[in-house]
């Protein structure tokens, strides 16, 4: 039938009709074409990133790569105890920073102990200043570090941000926790939560289950892991050492000729005798592991991460041999909602050129 030969009614409501479903087309297209743009928007948009680091070796090699990367806001870095001291903490964060010409990012000095029990550190590995204790006679001094404290500054640039900050914790989480503990609606404003730390094979470095981030601070650990409910990636420490770079790649990464090469090469020299001793031979003289690293290029580029298991995740606080264990639950036992990426395999080609990258 033509639509010459529909009543006059029957015409106007078919003509009706028409426009009505050409109408909601345009609006479904347009609405498929602008969803699609924005992804890819996304994908290469600037990414905002607040650090919070208690600054050895390879959470100066973590900083440089994000330092290096073109989509990146580097908002802040706050610093914790763990490796060395928080004053020595502030200082080579500060170094860090010089030697990449960008002293103009803030720096905030946070806890300077665990919520409970003794500080530990990790001179025997990262030197007793966390930077191979190599003479710097040139280094920044203290007066540019911030006079806000860390745990209201991460609050403060949080809630300044809401949705757009990466959180990468590459220490002891000391001040997440007490973050989490001063404003409670912090974790639902992140746009992603990046941790190293933990273990999933009850392989200790520091105790005989324990992790050094995690072990630090056991407490402030359980805290995050259960009160921060957005989206959580944990590079843990067995996942490092099964993606070690080999030491003919460290060479070549070092001889680059630049400031920040030289820097790193000066200071990196007391970690690679420390990865030669008996006790690190086994997990660390095989190959290159910078850990934090790591977390870092995952918070950088979201395709990073190629294989990953999605499981509750909490920390063990009472057991003799296991204090400071990340507890995976596989079986659903600690009935929690809320699941962790983590990480099993990366694109080690782009995590080397993102490396190099660093020190270019």
């Amino acid at each position: 039938m033509l639509d010459s030969d529909l009543l006059p009614g029957a015409q106007r409501l078919f003509a009706a009709n028409r426009r009505w479903f050409r109408a909601v087309r345009e609006r479904v297209f347009k609405r498929c074409s602008s969803s699609c743009s924005h992804s890819t928007t996304r994908s290469t948009m600037s990414k905002k990133l607040l650090v919070d680091a208690d600054c050895g070796l390879d959470d100066a090699q973590a900083i440089m790569l994000a330092l290096a990367a073109p989509n990146v806001e580097l908002l802040g870095i706050t610093c914790v105890h763990g490796n060395t001291t928080v004053e020595n903490v502030c200082k080579n964060i500060l170094r860090v920073l010089q030697v990449c010409s960008k002293l103009e990012i803030p720096v905030f000095k946070g806890a300077a102990k665990p919520i409970l029990g003794n500080s530990i550190d990790a001179g025997h590995f990262h030197g007793q200043d966390g930077l191979g204790d190599a003479p710097d006679p040139n280094a920044p001094g203290l007066d540019l570090v911030q006079k806000e404290g860390a745990v209201s500054a991460m609050i403060r640039i949080v809630n300044e941000n809401p949705g757009e900050v990466s959180l990468v914790a590459l220490a002891p989480l000391t001040n997440l926790a007490l973050a989490v503990k001063m404003d409670p609606s912090l974790p639902s404003k992140l746009r992603g939560l990046y941790i190293m730390g933990g273990n999933t094979e009850s392989r200790g470095n520091t105790t005989v289950c324990g992790e050094f981030n995690f072990t630090a601070d056991p407490e402030a650990a359980y805290i995050v892991l259960n009160d921060y409910q957005c989206p959580t990636y944990l590079a843990c420490w067995e996942f490092t050492c099964y993606s070690k770079l080999p030491w003919e790649f460290c060479d070549d990464w070092l001889a680059q000729d630049t400031d920040k090469a030289r820097f790193m090469a000066r200071v990196f020299r007391h970690r690679i005798e420390a990865s030669q001793s008996e006790r690190l031979q086994k997990d660390l003289a095989a190959g290159f592991v910078s850990c934090d690293s790591y977390a870092m290029a995952a918070a950088v580029d979201d395709s990073f991460i190629t294989e990953s298991d999605r499981y509750p995740v909490s920390v063990e606080l009472t057991g003799t041999y296991t204090r400071g264990m990340m507890v995976m639950d596989t079986v659903g036992f600690l009935k929690k909602a809320h699941k962790a990426c983590i990480m099993k395999k990366v694109d080690m080609e782009k995590f080397k050129q993102m490396m190099m990258a660093a020190l270019k």
